[in-house]
């Protein structure tokens, strides 16, 4: 441990050590530094401070301005929408007409499996029987979560409306008209002139979509530029009636959620700052793309189906996503190790070794003290970890995210980044790296760095974050 404690202060400093030692070397002889300064003609000096200037005047005017987060905020349920287990299959049992018997076994094994609690919560659409599906509720829904979300990132910041350029809502299954972006205008009556998107159909990705969209938009802007944006899946009208067992998989993991951040060009009021943003697509892939389908089945009933190989496609895009994500982020020694693993594997591949040569993993937590992994399901997050070779408290925040508020889409990863915060254990400084996984089949990798930590843990886990960690039942295999 030590030598490669060594290894990794020398590699990683090179540069720093290589000009120490020449420094050192210069000033051993100070007459003679001194000598060859005087030498030089006062016209090449300052000609040589001239294009000096020049040179880093150039750099900074196309040098792409820093990204910063100023705040977010999540929105927390009443606890009078929660789905206990208990409920859950008290409810289905009420509805024979809808879902039959094996069903709703399979329901419950899932649910038992999943790694979510009692206390995560769904809409008030889900609690009628049959569940409501109309126009009516899921506009009520998107009104509570949206509202909320961005009524708290406002109470967080010291921005407000009038403070918002550009607004950026994503919402994978539900988009109304007018839309989400429109809603929100109206609701804050946001300036004429704020530009606004709205995103659709991209799934749990969406959220870290929306950051890279508003990075390009904020390197470009001039300086002091705010975007809001705001991420969630509207429940509501998805929920599924039929029998298909893949077709039910959303029913028992999907719930209510939504979270919104403001992010800058400006460093004034920043929390985090915005590093690498890199998005794989593998929809070229005819499984990746019908991996997350929506569709209707035999009887006709609309649901989402999701692929049995959903954790391995997952991990399949992450290896991609890592092969353009790690360089980028890495120190000097892992991506030396990795060079020398892979020269290795061609010289034995080349040399007629016919076994198979395993390429070293490089070790992310010399780069990031904090990870978010999309709280998609248990085996996602199993299939992450186990890719990345990380610990389980370097996954406790998915985990525990997961437990308490289910699958929240494109949202989750802002309540596990609040989950590290309302434990205090964001130091400034520290880096977090979010991944997320969508429809299409889409990977999204987001690098910060902390700036300032929070206050307060005054966020969604205000009221529940002493009971966690909790542990978890341990399964073999997730459903």
């Amino acid at each position: 441990m030590l030598l490669k404690a060594m290894y990794r202060v020398v590699v990683n400093n090179f540069l720093a050590l290589a000009a120490a030692a020449v420094a050192v070397a210069v000033l051993r002889r100070p007459e003679e530094l001194v000598a060859r300064l005087r030498s030089v003609p006062p016209a090449h000096a300052v000609i040589a401070a001239v294009l000096a200037a020049g040179v880093a005047r150039l750099w900074r005017a196309r040098r792409a301005r820093e990204v910063y987060l100023v705040e977010y905020g999540c929105f927390r349920p009443n606890p009078r929408y929660r789905a206990p287990f208990a409920t859950c299959k008290e409810h289905a049992h009420l509805m024979p007409y809808l879902v039959d018997e094996e069903s709703v076994a399979f329901g419950i094994r899932l649910l038992e499996r999943s790694g979510l609690g009692d206390e995560t919560c769904v809409p008030d659409a889900y609690h009628y029987m049959p569940p409501d599906k109309s126009m009516k509720a899921s506009r009520d829904e998107t009104e509570l979560v949206i509202f909320s979300a961005v009524d708290d990132v406002f109470a967080r910041s010291a921005l407000g409306p009038a403070d918002i350029d550009m607004l950026i809502v994503n919402c994978s299954i539900f988009t109304p008209t007018p839309v989400f972006a429109d809603m929100v205008v109206n609701k804050y009556k946001l300036r004429a002139e704020v530009q606004n998107v709205n995103l659709s159909g991209m799934g749990c990705s969406a959220g870290l979509v929306s950051v890279g969209l508003a990075k390009n938009l904020l390197q470009v802007a001039p300086p002091g530029t705010n975007v809001l944006i705001v991420s969630t899946e509207i429940l509501s009208s998805q929920y599924y009636v039929g029998t298909e067992r893949a077709m039910l998989l959303p029913n028992c993991l999907f719930r209510m959620g939504a979270a919104a951040m403001i992010l800058s060009n400006s460093p004034q009021h920043a929390r985090f700052r915005l590093g690498r943003v890199v998005r794989t697509v593998t929809a070229a892939r005819d499984s990746d793309y019908r991996c997350v389908f929506q569709e209707e089945d035999e009887q006709g009933n609309t649901g989402i189906r999701l692929s049995k190989d959903l954790a391995t496609t997952a991990g399949h895009a992450l290896k991609t996503n890592i092969a353009a994500f790690g360089p980028l982020v890495l120190p000097a020694s892992e991506q030396l190790l990795v060079a020398f693993s892979f020269l290795k594997r061609k010289l034995k591949l080349l040399g007629g070794h016919t076994g198979k040569v395993r390429l070293y993993r490089p070790d992310f937590r010399t780069a990031f003290e904090h990870f978010c992994i999309h709280a998609g399901g248990r085996g996602v997050i199993d299939e992450v970890q186990q890719g990345l070779g990380l610990s389980d408290d370097d996954v406790e925040a998915s985990r525990m995210t997961l437990h308490r508020f289910g699958n929240t889409s494109s949202s989750s990863v802002l309540y596990e980044l609040a989950y590290i915060e309302a434990k205090g254990r964001m130091k400034k400084g520290d880096r977090v790296w979010m991944i997320s996984f969508g429809a299409g089949f889409d990977c999204n990798s987001v690098a910060w760095e902390c700036v300032k930590p929070a206050a307060d843990a005054d966020g969604p886990w205000i009221n529940c974050i002493h009971r966690y960690p909790v542990e978890l039942p341990e399964i073999a295999k997730d459903v």
